[in-house]
């Protein structure tokens, strides 16, 4: 089985968030950046299918050149092409971003590879877009499932489970067929030393989608304001323990 896996670009989320002037973009001059941990999953299960089915793996992505880092890190743990769609590093919205990434698959589909599954991870750790998986399925006329937390492949068909209530939903659904995953569907791998010389040996396929504008219009960025510390020295050595003492006493952790 072929499997297309979307991911991309974003902030890593332990960073402390500024923005810039204007808070209209995140100031990433000091940030790291990684894949969405929803999407990290997407890739990790698409190799798992791949492994017990045979097949490949493709792993796509939209953004910036530095997008690439991204694409090398998902082919280190066992994708097996990698394709850019190289932009000029503004944001897409959700709309623009599907009609992309639908694009691709299309010309993949001319070119002689179909994919029987297009994994996404839920939302993006950034954005918080839920919209992306569910307007490539409704572009390409696929059915499409999401919040996925189990998922297998037999016989052309796909059971995915998503945790309900008391309980799981379970979605049977022909391939192919668009999923969305959310963090926790699996562990997954480290890159290991071999796999990430195979990585920097693959070559990513480079392709240029016209910027089509965006629907939405941001009008600013709001970053939630953290919690206050204050540290209080209790004093030095034995002195301590005594305010120590009444401390965890105040806080009924002891009698």
């Amino acid at each position: 089985m072929n499997v297309l896996v979307c991911v991309k670009r974003v902030p890593a989320t332990a960073g402390r968030i500024r923005l810039v002037e204007g808070d209209r973009e995140i100031d990433t001059r000091y940030l790291g950046f990684t894949v969405s941990p929803h999407e990290e999953c997407a890739v990790e299960e698409a190799v798992r299918l791949v492994e017990a089915n045979g097949g490949s793996v493709t792993v796509l992505t939209l953004g910036p050149e530095e997008s690439v880092d991204q694409l090398r890190a998902a082919v280190a743990v066992g994708a097996h092409r990698a394709v850019h769609l190289a932009s000029d590093g503004r944001e897409w919205d959700p709309g623009a971003t599907a009609d992309a990434i639908a694009d691709a698959v299309r010309a993949d589909m001319e070119a002689g590879t179909a994919y029987d599954l297009l994994l996404f991870g839920n939302e993006a750790a950034d954005t918080g877009d839920y919209q992306v998986p569910v307007r490539v399925a409704h572009a390409l006329g696929l059915p499409c499932v999401t919040g996925i937390k189990r998922l297998s492949v037999d016989g052309g068909r796909a059971t995915a489970r998503r945790e309900a209530a008391g309980g799981w939903e379970v979605f049977d659904v022909p391939l192919p067929a668009v999923v969305a995953v959310r963090e926790g569907i699996n562990l997954p791998r480290f890159a290991s030393v071999p796999g990430r010389l195979r990585a920097r040996k693959t070559p990513v396929e480079r392709r240029e989608p016209a910027w089509p504008g965006n629907g939405l219009e941001m009008v600013r960025l709001v970053v939630p304001g953290g919690e206050d510390k204050r540290v209080e020295v209790l004093g030095t050595g034995p002195d301590a323990a005594p305010a120590a003492a009444s401390i965890i006493r105040n806080l009924g952790l002891a009698p």
